[in-house]
This record gives C-alpha cells, sequence and structure tokens, in this order.
C-alpha cells in the first residue's frame, strides 16, 4: 500500500512539472524584432493627488509611419491594469496634468496640424483631447500655472518678431527667396543632426482654452536681443527650460548669455525670471557655474536645480542637487556636495522631508535621497539590478521606470519598497533566452579599480569555449548600463555565440569626479590600455573565454578607441567602428564644439601640447611598418547626417586602411545622423556586423 501511495505522489508530481512545463513560455535566442519591436515606455507623469500615473507607449514598426504612440493611465490607488487613453498615431510630448488631477496638456502634431500644437485632454469630463494653441511656429513642453487658468509652453520663432502674423511674414518670405544658402557668423553653425536657423526658443503664456490669444513673454526683450542669448541645445534643438513661480505671477527659465563664445569659452547656463503678464525678464544668477532642471518644493520655499561647477581648465564637472530660498537670494546651498557622483533626476514627494534622486554607478542606477538641509545622502529601497531612470514625484507618490539587461523597461512606484505597475514588455521578455550580466572588477597597470560587466549568449554552455567581443561605451563621459539597450542590444550581438565584455574605462562617469577627469591630456591611449588589460583579466577569471578569438567595437567616443584599438595592437581578429573619430586635429575643426576639445588636449591645435599628434589615431599609421597595429579587417559604418562626429572621418579611416592594404567596409547611411534610428537600417547594420564578426572570429 505505501508502495502504490509513492508511486501515485510520483506520478503526480510528475504531472504537475509537465504542466507547469506546458505552461511555461517556449525561449528562443533574441532577434532583431524583439529588439526593435519591443515597447518603448516615456518618463512616467504621476497627478498631483497622487492617485494616477500617465506615460507614453510606443509601439514601433519598422516602417516608422506604421509606429504608434499614445498615453497610458495607471491607478496608483489600486491594483487595475493600465489603460490606454489616446487613440492616435503621432506621439505624445511633454505630458503635464493640471493643478485638480482632472486635465492633461501634452504637444503633439495631429490630423490637420501642419506644425505640432498643445492639446488638452479633460480627463474627468470625457471626450477627445482639444487643441488649444494655434501658432504658425507650434508649441510644446507645456505647464500649467499654479492656479489650473493659463498654460506656459515654448515656440521657437524668428528673430526679431514680435507676434505670430510677423512669423508668418518672415516664413513666407524665406520660402518665396530665389536663393538657398545658410549663412553664420557665430558658432556653432549646426548641433548633433541639424543646421542651426534663425529660429530661437521663447517662452508663450496663454489662457488654458482653445482660441485664446498666446503672448510672448520674451518678444521685444533686451534680453532676447542681446547677442548669444538662446536656450541651451540638447540633442533635439534648442529649448528654454521653465518653471511657474509658486504664486503664478512669474515664470522661471535657464538659458545663456554668451552662446557666441562657444568656440574659445565655457558656455554657461543662468537662471533667469519674467513677469507672467510681461516684461522685461530679470537675471537671478551671475556667475561661472550653469543650473538646470528646476523645480519648486511643494511648500513652494525652496527652489531645486541641478549644478555644474563649470571649472576652468577642467572637463567633466559633477553634476550637483543644490537648492536656492525662495525668493531667490545669495548662492546655492549645494545639497550633495560631499557625494561624488553625478546627479541624474530628482523628485520632491509631498509630506517627505527628503528629495529623492538617482545616479550612475558601476553599471547601476538606484534611488538614493537627501533632506532639505543637505549632505545626508542616503540609500533608499532599490532593485538590486538594473537601473531607475524617469523619476517623478505627483502629491505623495513616487514614480519611475526600472528596467535591467534582461528586462526592458516598465513603469514602478519607489514609495517604500518598489513596486511593479505595468506589464507593458514583461510576457514578450518571458519568451527570450537571455542571462543576467555578470560583473567583476580588476586593478588597472595604474592602479585604478576598473569595472566590466560580461554578457554570455543564449544557450550559454560554461564547458564550451567562445570568442570575447569588446564592446566600448561612447561618450566618454558615460557608462555602461544594466538595461536593455536598442542600439548596441548587447543579446543581440551576442546571440551567434560570443561573449561580451563591457568596461568603464577612465573617462566614465559612474565612479567619481576624478576618475573621469583622468581623460584630460590622455584622451585615448589609457582607456585603450584598460580595454586590453580587461580582457586579459576576464581571459584569465573565465575558462569559457577563447583568448585566441578577440574582436572589439564601438560607436561615437567608443568609435574613437575602436579606431585607436585598430592602430596600435594587432591582438583582435576584427573591429566594428560606428562614428569613429580619425583624426583629433580633424575632429576638433569639423565638430559642432570644439572648445572642450582644447581644454581636454592640453590647448589649441596649433599650441605646443603633444596630445593632438600623439593620440590622435590616424598619424600611427606607421605601426603598420612596426608589426604593432593596422593588421585588423575593420568595418567602419557612419550617418551622412551626423554633425557631432562627421562622416569625413569615417571616410578618413576608410582611405586610410585602404591604403595600408587593411581588410576594411565603409557603410554609410544617408537618412542616419549620429545614430542609426531607421528600423531596416538597424537590422541591416547588426547583420553586417555579425557577418564581419563571423567571417573573422569563426
Amino acid at each position: 500500500m505505501k508502495i502504490r501511495l509513492i508511486a501515485v505522489l510520483s506520478l503526480l508530481a510528475c504531472t504537475a512539472g509537465l504542466l507547469r512545463a506546458a505552461d511555461a513560455p517556449a525561449k528562443h535566442a533574441i532577434t532583431h524584432e524583439d529588439v526593435w519591436l519591443m515597447k518603448r515606455l516615456d518618463v512616467p507623469v504621476p497627478s498631483p493627488d497622487g492617485k494616477w500615473v500617465v506615460f507614453g507607449v510606443t509601439e514601433p514598426a519598422y516602417d516608422a509611419k506604421e509606429s504608434v504612440s499614445d498615453l497610458w493611465l495607471k491607478s496608483l490607488t489600486d491594483d487595475t491594469p493600465a489603460r490606454r487613453i489616446t487613440f492616435s498615431k503621432s506621439a505624445e510630448s511633454g505630458v503635464a496634468w493640471s493643478p485638480d488631477s482632472r486635465k492633461l496638456a501634452f504637444a503633439a502634431k495631429r490630423d490637420g496640424d501642419e506644425v505640432g500644437q498643445v492639446y488638452v485632454l479633460d480627463l474627468a469630463g470625457g471626450g477627445e483631447a482639444e487643441r488649444v494653441t494655434s501658432l504658425s511656429t507650434g508649441a510644446g513642453s507645456p505647464k500649467w500655472s499654479p492656479d489650473g487658468s493659463k498654460l506656459l509652453f515654448v515656440s521657437s520663432v524668428y528673430a526679431g518678431a514680435t507676434d505670430d502674423e510677423a512669423n508668418k511674414k518672415t516664413a513666407k518670405e524665406h520660402k518665396d527667396r530665389k536663393y538657398n544658402v545658410r549663412a553664420y557668423e557665430t558658432f556653432p553653425p549646426r548641433f548633433w543632426m541639424s543646421w542651426l536657423d534663425d529660429k530661437h526658443a521663447h517662452l508663450f503664456v496663454q489662457d488654458a482654452k482653445a482660441g485664446a490669444v498666446a503672448r510672448d513673454l520674451l518678444a521685444g526683450t533686451k534680453l532676447a536681443a542681446t547677442p548669444g542669448f538662446g536656450g541651451p541645445f540638447g540633442a533635439s534643438g534648442e529649448s528654454l527650460e521653465s518653471e511657474w513661480a509658486p504664486d503664478g505671477s512669474a515664470v522661471l527659465f535657464t538659458a545663456v548669455l554668451n552662446r557666441n563664445d562657444g568656440a574659445f569659452a565655457n558656455v554657461n547656463t543662468q537662471i533667469f525670471s519674467v513677469p507672467a503678464a510681461g516684461g522685461e525678464p530679470s537675471r537671478l544668477t551671475s556667475d561661472s557655474h550653469s543650473y538646470g532642471s528646476l523645480a519648486f518644493s511643494p511648500d513652494g520655499k525652496t527652489l531645486l536645480c541641478t549644478y555644474a561647477a563649470e571649472q576652468a581648465g577642467k572637463v567633466y564637472d559633477l553634476s550637483k542637487l543644490a537648492s536656492f530660498p525662495w525668493p531667490l537670494k545669495g548662492e546655492a546651498k549645494i545639497l550633495t556636495a560631499n557625494l561624488d557622483r553625478s546627479v541624474s533626476r530628482f523628485a520632491m514627494p509631498e509630506g517627505s522631508d527628503r528629495i529623492y534622486f538617482t545616479f550612475e554607478h558601476a553599471g547601476l542606477e538606484q534611488l538614493h535621497s537627501v533632506s532639505y538641509a543637505g549632505n545626508d545622502v542616503r540609500d533608499e529601497a532599490s532593485p538590486a539590478t538594473g537601473t531607475i531612470s524617469g523619476l517623478n514625484a505627483g502629491g505623495h507618490a513616487l514614480t519611475g521606470t526600472w528596467e535591467a539587461t534582461t528586462s526592458p523597461q516598465e513603469i514602478y512606484a519607489f514609495n517604500g519598497a518598489p513596486k511593479r505597475l505595468t506589464a507593458i514588455n514583461r510576457e514578450k521578455a518571458a519568451t527570450i533566452d537571455w542571462l543576467p550580466v555578470e560583473h567583476f572588477w580588476f586593478k588597472s597597470a595604474k592602479g585604478r579599480d576598473i569595472h566590466s560587466m560580461i554578457v554570455k549568449p543564449a544557450g550559454f554552455d560554461p564547458a564550451k569555449k567562445y570568442p570575447l567581443f569588446a564592446v566600448i561605451h561612447g561618450g566618454a563621459a558615460n557608462m555602461w548600463h544594466d538595461a536593455f539597450v536598442l542600439r548596441w542590444n548587447y543579446d543581440l550581438l551576442a546571440k551567434p555565440g560570443y561573449v561580451l565584455i563591457l568596461t568603464d574605462y577612465t573617462g566614465s562617469t559612474g565612479y567619481g569626479e576624478e576618475f573621469a577627469r583622468n581623460i584630460q591630456l590622455d584622451p585615448l591611449k589609457t582607456p585603450g590600455d584598460e580595454i586590453n588589460q580587461a580582457v586579459d583579466e576576464a581571459i584569465k577569471k573565465y575558462s569559457f573565454i577563447d583568448g585566441t578569438r578577440l574582436a572589439a567595437g564601438g560607436a561615437s567616443y567608443g568609435g574613437h578607441l575602436a579606431n585607436w584599438l585598430q592602430a596600435t595592437t594587432t591582438r583582435y581578429k576584427c573591429i566594428i567602428s560606428h562614428a569613429g573619430e580619425a583624426d583629433l586635429a580633424m575632429q576638433w575643426g569639423t565638430s559642432d564644439g570644439i572648445f572642450g576639445r582644447e581644454v581636454n588636449s592640453g590647448g589649441p591645435i596649433w599650441g605646443d601640447s603633444p596630445v593632438w599628434r600623439a593620440q590622435s589615431p590616424v598619424l600611427q599609421a606607421g605601426n603598420q611598418a612596426k608589426g604593432t597595429g593596422f593588421k585588423s579587417p575593420i568595418l567602419i559604418s557612419v550617418g551622412e547626417l551626423d554633425f557631432r562626429v562627421p562622416m569625413n572621418n569615417a571616410y578618413m579611416w576608410f582611405t586610410l586602411n585602404q591604403r595600408l592594404q587593411v581588410p576594411s567596409k565603409l557603410l554609410v547611411f544617408p537618412e542616419a545622423g549620429h545614430w542609426i534610428l531607421r528600423g531596416e537600417d538597424s537590422r541591416y547594420w547588426f547583420g553586417e556586423v555579425h557577418g564581419w564578426l563571423a567571417k573573422y572570429l569563426k
């Protein structure tokens, strides 16, 4: 009887196991479709009453015209699933809640719009979103006034235009002129992927209803007419970051006054205020530092911001969290003065005496806090792995996104223990065969602690031997994150059977100001040496790495280092270089930023600093004759519209390799800028990378 009972229990256990196996999703090695079509989440924005969070979800497609982006809403008071609240192909951006948590304002370009406009969606009353702006120059980044009666937004207008009719007239004149030319008298003429035109970002205020007249707060002011005035530049162009004063009487914003000095000096971002009813703006800070991310504490008594010292003769200042009493007086109090890390994003929930923020460290980005008094930073509850981003507060709620290499983004609440709020990508991610990254450290030849992450391919078998691909991050002021990456997806690169090593070399962020600044006067050599040393350490540490089959590659500054490695070592069987610098002097003269390069290299190119020649990749061509470089076949790619690392670099590097008779291939993407952002271009590029690696590693 006992034997029969055991047999029955065994049968039941076996059956249960089979049922669980049948329920478990079948796993497959990641594909380009998995990467490209994974849904992408925008920064979540909690409502002022802390009951809801709204966020954008993009459902990408290989044909950009088929992509869909909409807003979703999730309750913060119960576990009901998130639901879609907009249904249009055009993306919504700059989402802002009204103070009473009943309405949403956002920017979108919908049917009938020639340019983006501000829309308002009444969540409480129902119905479709209503367009409330109608400027010919468009509108974006809306913000509600404290009483909810007005909207503040940004629009780029023509210099000297005082109203929309003047903008329309200037636009028509430009369209009707018979010649086509770009003319410049100040630097820079272009930025990232766009030529700059004669428009400038201005701040507008109007009643929060359709048909209201928008008032340009900067038109006709002496400040806007000042040579060198403008908003800070970002990857998407010029912007004016702004915030309502707590009583709604004024608007604060950050801007620069010395943009025209960008070719020979630091450009500093200062804080200004302009009356909401109109008038001449006033300058609230007058120093050589830079400020950003303006936000008021819930009680309106403190202005919070980020602060960079902009030290003369130095590169890579940390971004600190700072505060001013409001009304603003005196100098900024640096709340994270004792923290040797840059603050990424901060938020201030109601009812808390602490400010929450994230910073990078060794592949992770976790949650921390500091009091309003400052300098008492402490760790807060965070996932043990991955990256927190998009931190935002609304009422008592604190929300953001979290992701890891094998866990694409989801929305989380961070009030106490982190709580996942969405499952947008969870089901799809569960079908992919992938492994978490593995972290390891070593001591470099210069005595520095260097951090790396190891990525293993699908179906990994520790008893096998795998080629090693050293993938190099851009920046150099950047860090490899334990995150789901789109452009150089770790698991997709590893898929054919490669182990990846991701090393944060000297110059990387996330390891303190001195570590980042050690790249000064040493832009390529030591970082390149540390890539090689990390490879050596990995070969010694991991028996599954085949030290005879090595490759290296990267993009942007990672492409610079890839070129440097090809020029200075023969250990790699092949190299991949996207948007890589060929010559320090040429990059200085053709990029959209030059002064920082002078500071980093010890002076102007005509000066006596040896860095310009000693660490210029193209000038190492003699290493081929010595047998110490230019043996590794190289795949070179570039976007034709890249103004950060212009394509002349890629063309020169290809020309040099052809001259030296090194196997080389050049890929030029006519519609790409600094990044390959079209789906089919990306799929083709990954295919070429895999083909190049297979040709020389297998």
